[in-house]
């Protein structure tokens, strides 16, 4: 994802064109930090260059987050994620087609936390199923109530869609642990556009390759 600290980054465009080249198949943002014409620009971008385009809603407004939902969906992107108003989103993701992977459990804040048991993910999940949502998107190593790999084990049994685990998977270890237990699917931002912008292109791209390297371990 094109983020740092759940926020879109300012040099998104020029940091997407620095790495097209690498054949990234899935290419996300967040709704903060990302305006209307931004989100249009980004959308219109991923998928021209053959990728799916995700828009993660971590707005903790539920409002502000519904309006860019919406957005979104007018743009053309290809898979919603996240979002404090699970039903109300999946309500207008469905009748555009979309395919929506909401928050199970109770996020909480910006950048988001994720409250609540293996028992509540896993009821959230099952729920989120019967809905019709296309899977989930699992904020494990945010969690504040159980252990993140606990989590995924247990969205992993309700959920019979795509389980996406996202938020500070940012080590190998992280990755391979979350794919034992079952993960689909996980989001990368700050641990590969790095914490400081003036870093390089250079520096993005070796880390970039070298979470895609491990991912594919």
């Amino acid at each position: 994802m094109l983020t740092r600290d759940d926020r879109t980054i300012p040099n998104c465009l020029a940091v997407y064109d620095a790495v097209r080249d690498l054949g990234l198949r899935c290419v996300g943002f967040k709704d903060v930090g990302a305006d209307r014409a931004l989100v249009s620009t980004l959308v219109r971008r991923i998928k021209a260059d053959g990728a799916l385009s995700h828009v993660e809603l971590v707005d903790p407004d539920p409002e502000r987050a519904f309006a860019a939902a919406c957005h979104a969906i007018e743009a053309g992107v290809d898979r919603l994620m996240g979002g404090m108003d699970a039903e109300r989103i999946l309500g207008v993701a469905l009748a555009a087609g979309v395919p929506y992977h909401p928050f199970p459990g109770r996020p909480i804040g910006h950048p988001t936390r994720l409250a609540g048991t293996a028992e509540e993910i896993a009821a959230d999940c099952r729920r989120f199923a019967a809905a019709g949502a296309a899977g989930v998107d699992l904020l494990a190593y945010r969690a504040l109530d159980a252990d993140p790999i606990a989590l995924v084990l247990a969205a992993r049994a309700a959920t019979p869609g795509r389980l996406i685990v996202a938020g500070s998977v940012n080590t190998p270890e992280r990755i391979h642990a979350v794919r034992a237990a079952g993960a689909d699917a996980f989001t990368v931002g700050s641990a590969a556009v790095g914490d400081d912008p003036a870093a390089g292109i250079a520096a993005l791209r070796a880390r970039l390759t070298a979470l895609v390297a491990a991912a594919a371990a």
